[in-house]
């Protein structure tokens, strides 16, 4: 009988897991022998961090980033065909949603292998909640080009779509470029359209604010520098 491939959700910071997941994750977790991850070190840590009785040195990890070749990830998931259970584990929030995990998971459903998402944090749908906007359709884009022109062009057609679909627009920068993003969201975008900030969710520093683009220019601006931020247009 194949095993299981565990989707684990991991903390979007330093917070504490019992605030954040239910105790059915911590006895899944140890569990399991095998994990695919972005980053062993990182996990590793994480890993001690659900349970310090963990032995580290009985785990296989398996790396899957995008220096990973594509040829390699079916090969993951052979303990499942021998009836091991799999985690995979993100560095930051729910595995397979702007994540390379969803590589695995596709294999996955092919060789016909269950597949059990875990209960934890998204700070994109965590975000859109507080936000106030359009729950019911909505769309998360990713990353915006980052080249000046089309990037522009994206903006105005999100806030189009926003405008005209009634649907909320939900994407993310590189942290250390969140403050360039903001500022540019500010000076391309009608003064009457929605933005929501969404920073550090389920942190201590947690920051989650919505006002009109004209309501902004008001305001100081919070330091989102090298923070993990969603923005949400609508």
């Amino acid at each position: 009988m194949a095993g299981t491939l565990y989707l684990i959700p991991n903390t979007l910071g330093e917070s504490d897991l019992n605030s954040i997941f239910p105790s059915k994750n911590h006895d899944i977790i140890v569990s399991i022998k095998h994990f695919i991850v972005e980053d062993v070190r990182t996990i590793r840590r994480f890993l001690k961090k659900v349970d310090k009785e963990i032995n580290i040195d009985e785990l296989t990890f398996y790396t899957l980033n995008k220096h990973t070749d594509p040829k390699e990830v079916a090969s993951f998931l052979s303990p499942l065909e021998k009836g091991f259970d799999v985690g995979v584990i993100s560095e930051a929030g729910c595995p397979a949603i702007a994540d390379p995990g969803a590589d695995v998971v596709k294999i996955a459903q092919k060789k016909n292998i269950k597949v059990v998402p875990m209960v934890g944090p998204s700070s994109i749908l965590l975000g859109l909640m507080a936000s106030g906007f359009n729950g019911q359709s909505f769309a998360f884009v990713g990353y915006l080009p980052i080249e000046e022109n089309e990037r522009v062009k994206t903006i105005k057609h999100l806030e189009k779509r926003a405008h005209t679909e009634n649907q909320s627009q939900i994407f993310i920068e590189t942290p250390y470029r969140n403050m360039k993003m903001f500022e540019q969201l500010l000076n391309i975008c009608q003064g009457s359209t929605l933005i929501c900030v969404a920073c550090d969710v389920t942190l201590e520093s947690e920051y989650i604010k919505t006002k009109t683009v004209a309501e902004w220019k008001k305001t100081p601006l919070p330091d989102l520098n090298k923070r993990p931020c969603i923005f949400i247009i609508y």
